[in-house]
């Protein structure tokens, strides 16, 4: 196997010189540069990524901190960052955060132990928000993904408060003025968005606010069954629901069942989140569909560009979902 000193006999030059072309540590004339990488060829020298890293004070690698497993949600997104890093030459660390805080804090705290040149977190819902101190007080490159909970950070997401919005339109439009919402977990930015979108669609259409329409969401799927049917069991019930994630449409389509009604001839049905299944379901189901490839792309090329150029400005960007409209709302249902 070749190595960097016989790529510096081969191009008739000392051995710093090669690793300065390797590297890209210092100038080097383009006479020179190109006899190295002829001599590089010739010889099938393929240099050592680990010392390349060290040379440039980089490891050519990214820590993914995200609940990967308790949300498939974001496995499109994991699947998007990962190809994007890979295009653009970074290796990925995935870490499951879980969602929970104590795992968060410290698997950033692991990731940047490990020397990764910049992170992608979606953030946990924990109030303290320690592993955002954290990464604020090291400095380390950070893009926020889904969760937008801090300006000191680039990040990417979402519309959540217009998106919902549509949903309630759509509702009111099919006639629907008793309509109750299951939202995602309680304590992510993104769950108060989705609530303060569900509020802002009921008061542009003229109706009331019920706190008794509203139920929190949750990951454990017996819960949000549980906060369906107290809702389904309402004196005066709703005519409509709105679910705040994928989790929650699951729990819903779980209880209407079990109080044997019909999605949408006794109940209308729209979620928030597309998934691989919601155009199988009878009825099929009237949603939200996030850009996710975007999301994920948007994310990896926002943090190489954070860890090039430090200082410059940080950037929110939310970017507009799409309303997919099936069946389950009452369009096309001939029955309704």
């Amino acid at each position: 196997m070749a190595t960097m000193a016989d790529v510096a006999r081969r191009a008739g030059v000392v051995s710093s010189t090669v690793s300065h072309v390797v590297n890209g540590t210092r100038p080097v004339s383009p006479e020179t540069a190109a006899a190295v990488e002829r001599a590089m060829l010739e010889l099938g020298y393929v240099p050592n990524s680990v010392a390349q890293s060290l040379a440039r004070a980089a490891t050519n690698t990214v820590g993914l901190a995200i609940s990967s497993r308790s949300n498939i949600y974001f496995s499109d997104i994991i699947v998007a960052v990962e190809n994007a890093c890979a295009r653009l030459g970074l290796m990925v660390f995935l870490a499951d955060t879980a969602d929970d805080p104590e795992q968060e804090l410290k698997l950033v705290r692991a990731l940047h132990q490990r020397r990764v040149d910049g992170m992608i977190l979606a953030s946990s819902g924990d109030p303290e928000q320690r592993a955002i101190a954290y990464l604020r007080e090291n400095g380390l490159p950070c893009v926020l993904l889904d969760r937008l909970v801090s300006r000191d950070f680039d990040q990417v997401g979402v519309e959540n408060k217009n998106a919902v919005k549509q949903l309630v339109d759509h509702l009111v439009w099919h006639g629907h003025r008793r309509i109750g919402m299951l939202s995602n977990q309680a304590g992510f930015a993104t769950t108060n968005e989705r609530i303060e979108g569900y509020r802002h669609g009921l008061e542009t259409n003229g109706l009331p606010w019920d706190d008794a329409l509203l139920e929190l969401g949750s990951p454990d799927n017996a819960a949000n069954v549980q906060a369906t049917l107290r809702l389904l069991d309402l004196p005066d019930r709703p005519t409509a629901i709105v679910a705040g994630n994928n989790f929650s449409t699951i729990g819903v389509m779980y209880a209407i069942r079990e109080r044997g009604l019909r999605i949408p001839q006794d109940i209308a049905l729209v979620g928030f989140d597309d998934f691989d299944w919601a155009d199988l379901f009878e009825p099929r189901l009237t949603v939200i569909a996030q850009p996710l490839r975007q999301i994920g792309e948007l994310a990896a090329d926002m943090l190489l560009e954070r860890i090039k150029a430090p200082t410059k400005p940080k950037r929110t960007i939310r970017l507009k979902p799409s309303l997919i409209i099936r069946t389950s709302c009452g369009c096309g249902s001939v029955d309704h």
